[in-house]
């Protein structure tokens, strides 16, 4: 299995697009924003005559849906995710323009709810099972993927931290439970893929990440 990963907008959020030897691919959190960021992945999803089967999103604050309009558009694709955080989706232009960024796109509504050990199926037999991460957002899930060792944190864990949970709906002890009861039962050598920053591995979190214990 091969992935690519994607920095976007001004958040900097990791879109992660990974795919097998049938071409067959599964896209994370879309955070595209400007037309040259939906450009590029385009190019690249042509330059490797990928078919884009899936686009999953950790959860639905905005820096992470940006491109959710580009993704329906392009490829007719909606969002799988949990609608626990749906209410972020709805009123996104308002949210965005606290922060001095106008944004007059409709997100989409979610093709699939996903819920705690659902499972996406793609590509060879290739499966994702979806881990409710809830605390960060009320909607976070992770997304595992057993056959590769990998696990994509979306704001729940970061390398050496953990997601903010000062946002009205966010649950600082639900996030801790999650990421000690859920994500640490994964075996250590698992590849942390996180919404923002450089890759960590459950190993090193379970022993070095001061934000858990």
């Amino acid at each position: 299995m091969e992935l690519k990963i994607f920095v976007f907008n001004p958040i900097e959020v990791n879109s992660y697009l990974f795919w097998d030897e049938s071409r067959e691919a599964v896209l994370i959190d879309c955070g595209c924003f400007s037309k040259s960021e939906e450009e590029n992945l385009k190019q690249f999803i042509a330059s490797e005559e990928l078919q884009l089967k899936h686009y999953l999103n950790t959860h639905l604050h905005f820096d992470h849906i940006f491109g959710s309009p580009f993704i329906a558009e392009e490829y007719g694709l909606h969002a799988q995710a949990n609608d626990g955080d749906w209410h972020w989706a709805q009123n996104i232009s308002e949210r965005v323009a606290r922060f001095g960024i106008r944004y007059d796109k409709e997100i989409p509504p979610l093709q699939r709810v996903l819920h705690d050990g659902d499972e996406i199926l793609f590509g060879n037999g290739q499966r994702i099972v979806a881990i409710a991460s809830g605390g960060h957002s009320p909607g976070s899930l992770a997304y595992y993927v057993p056959s590769q060792g990998w696990l994509f944190t979306g704001d729940a864990l970061f390398r050496g931290s953990i997601g903010r949970t000062d946002f009205p709906d966010s649950n600082h002890k639900e996030l801790i439970s999650n990421i000690k009861n859920k994500l640490f039962t994964l075996p250590e050598e698992t590849i942390v893929y996180p919404g923002h920053g450089p890759e960590s591995t459950i190993g090193f979190e379970t022993e070095y990440n001061m934000f858990i214990y």
